[in-house]
């Protein structure tokens, strides 16, 4: 028999942002005590899951993209962690690239939750006038 799951850890994108928390937990341990993007990444990277988990479990809509939103932008914010402790010369590019090649796949697998969920309204991508009397740029 196999164990009982939780919706949550049927979705992909839980099981990247948990593949992320593991591969990124033993970089947080090397890294300097005193380096403010470490903490940030360590929290960024848990609310990913945290948000994933809580918002699936919500009833409406809106509630559930509400939380999927908030994951979507804990990935985009581990990301730029990812770059701050590469500049600080603390991560190598390949590892800023593996990062982020996981976290990719959360944040568009996230976006895909939030387009399932949100029922949001798109516009045509027409040209717009900037002001009366200004001509549309012209197209290529």
């Amino acid at each position: 028999m196999s164990a009982p799951q939780f919706d949550h850890e049927k979705l992909k994108a839980y099981q990247e942002a948990l593949r992320f928390i593991g591969w990124v937990t033993p970089i947080l341990d090397r890294l300097p005590g005193k380096v403010a993007a470490k903490d940030q990444l360590d929290r960024a990277s848990t609310s990913i899951a945290l948000n994933l988990a809580e918002g699936n479990g919500k009833r409406s809509h809106p509630d559930r993209c509400r939380f999927f939103d908030i994951a979507r932008g804990s990935g985009v914010e581990c990301a730029a962690c990812l770059d701050v402790l590469r500049v600080k010369q603390l991560l190598t590019d390949e590892e800023v690239a593996a990062g982020k090649t996981i976290l990719i796949e959360v944040v568009s697998m996230t976006a895909g939750l939030i387009a399932r969920f949100g029922g949001t309204v798109r516009e045509d991508t027409g040209e717009y006038l900037v002001h009366e009397g200004i001509e549309e740029k012209e197209k290529d």
